[in-house]
């Protein structure tokens, strides 16, 4: 009886031993992809504005143009915080991407309906910024 216990537990061991190697392997390849599509730029280029500083998402637009070789980067946000995504663009692209000949590509405007936390459908302001480097020289 007892050999039969540890037989079924040293199978379920080795089930779990095995599981749990492969979910780490397949974290390790996912983290992997992650870094290719970052180095290789193909990632959506894409900024969502919110509560966080600033120069936090000033910072963000600069790596995606200067690290990750980006050739546009788009800005979104709702609501409150669409000024600060105006004021990202404009510090972003007249302070740190001076040399790079940054220009707004375009401008997108509109709202989105969504349910509330109190489960009432609410509509909320949307822009999106297109920020794109110009490869002509001024």
């Amino acid at each position: 009886m007892q050999k039969v216990q540890i037989t079924q537990i040293t199978k379920m061991t080795e089930e779990k031993t095995q599981k749990t190697e492969t979910a780490e392997v397949d974290e390790v390849n996912e983290e992997k992809e992650e870094v290719k599509e970052q180095k290789t730029g193909t990632k959506d280029n894409f900024v969502f504005i919110g509560g966080k500083p600033f120069m936090n998402y000033v910072t963000g637009v600069v790596m995606q143009f200067n690290t990750y070789n980006a050739p546009e980067v788009t800005i979104k946000a709702r609501g409150k915080f669409i000024s600060k995504a105006v004021d990202v663009a404009e510090v972003s692209r007249r302070k740190f991407l001076k040399e790079q000949n940054t220009e707004v590509k375009n401008i997108k405007i509109g709202s989105e309906e969504f349910e509330n936390k109190e489960g009432k459908q609410v509509n909320v302001s949307i822009i999106e910024i297109l920020l794109k480097k110009n490869l002509e020289k001024k």
